[in-house]
């Protein structure tokens, strides 16, 4: 099956991706800002394997499709990595039964530069599906190969962008780079009656997590000479690209919230944490760009909100603005109308919320708040 981008026959445009006028990207996560405007200076591609059936969460629905806010699970991870500018694809192999539903979701949550190809029956096999896409130059496609690959889980949903970033930098030195997290539970080997055998020392051990980065040269030559045992019992990437190319992975530390979400209960802490980081999210919008009135607003905020982001935007038009604030993942607004009694800025906010074509995920919360400077100290009235 040919690959193809989401909406049928319709190329998928670039995303949102906004950038400051010095070039540097502005779609970064608040959650990343070590990383904010860095980029690795070559092409980057992602690889999403999507077509497990999810066993282990004991659902009928695959895993990837299960709901978290009404919201499927796969749309928060692509999200994530469209936040990225400088991931310039994103291929999802999903099986064929599972495919219109794939572009259903893409459609509705309007996801920028993903395309489809029909996974294998094995997660090796759906990854060289994903590479197959990258590396041969079909007519009409949009896809070409890039000069690094990421590869990802779909159902490792808060990945960041600097431990993305990492690994990137890392598999252009190395060829190959990996993160990686302290084993929390011993290892051991049981013998054959069910007995322990041996444990092995945690300390000198570590669990192999995503995101994974290679030089799309080695992964993919890897690929193309691994065993087809390896293709349908294999599950580490960094060992194929050690294994058939002799390429040693750099070991990139990664974040605790590289977790997988692998059973039902993890849907729930899953869910928990994107609501702690919505509450987390205050936006300030202004009808000018500086009023020292905001600045008071801004301050006070952080005072009183201690684990509260809190940033200013003005409103400008053509939503551009807004566009950074949806990217940013902040639903909750404070629209200041300064010395305006008819909230001319609060209707602003509102009609380009409801005129935007960004989707919005989760429900807006607009306070809106007018100030009165009569007696030389701003005194805000909200309603």
């Amino acid at each position: 099956m040919e690959p193809r981008p989401s909406g049928g026959s319709k190329p998928a445009e670039p995303g949102p991706c906004l950038r400051s006028p010095g070039g540097a990207c502005q779609g970064t996560s608040a959650y990343s800002l070590s990383s904010a405007g860095a980029e690795p200076g070559c092409s980057v591609a992602a690889v999403l394997p999507a077509g497990g059936c999810g066993e282990r969460m004991g659902v009928p629905t695959p895993k990837q499709f299960c709901p978290i806010l009404e919201r499927p699970l796969i749309s928060y991870t692509l999200q994530a990595l469209e936040r990225v500018c400088w991931i310039k694809d994103i291929v999802v192999a999903v099986t064929r039964e599972n495919m219109e539903a794939m572009d259903g979701i893409i459609q509705r949550y309007q996801h920028k530069r993903i395309s489809l190809v029909e996974s294998g029956v094995t997660r090796h096999r759906s990854i060289f599906s994903g590479l197959k896409a990258l590396a041969e130059n079909r007519p009409n496609s949009k896809l070409s190969k890039p000069e690094v690959v990421i590869i990802h889980d779909a159902v490792r949903p808060f990945v960041e962008e600097d431990v993305l970033l990492k690994v990137v930098t890392a598999a252009k030195e190395h060829g190959a780079a990996g993160a990686v997290r302290p084993l929390v539970s011993t290892v051991i080997s049981p013998s054959a009656d069910g007995c322990l055998d041996h444990s092995l020392e945690r300390a000198r051990y570590k669990a192999s997590e995503m995101p994974q980065a290679f030089l799309f040269d080695v992964i993919y030559e890897a690929y193309q000479q691994c065993s087809d045992y390896d293709l349908e019992f294999g599950t580490e990437c960094l060992q194929l690209a050690l294994k058939y190319c002799h390429t040693k992975a750099k070991l990139v530390e990664g974040s605790p919230d590289l977790w997988k979400v692998t059973y039902k209960r993890d849907l729930y802490a899953a869910e928990s944490i994107i609501k702690e980081r919505i509450s987390q999210q205050i936006c300030i919008v202004m009808g000018t760009k500086e009023n020292e009135h905001v600045g008071l607003l801004e301050e006070m905020l952080k005072n009183e909100l201690k684990q509260v982001n809190v940033t200013s935007r003005p409103l400008c038009h053509a939503g551009r603005d807004l566009q950074q604030i949806i990217l940013e993942q902040c639903y909750n607004f404070v629209c200041v109308n300064v010395m305006n009694f008819d909230f001319q800025e609060t209707q602003k906010l509102l009609g380009m919320l409801e005129e935007s074509r960004l989707s919005i995920l989760y429900p807006v919360v607009v306070v809106s708040g007018r100030f009165h400077a009569s007696l030389g100290n701003p005194k805000p009235t909200c309603d």
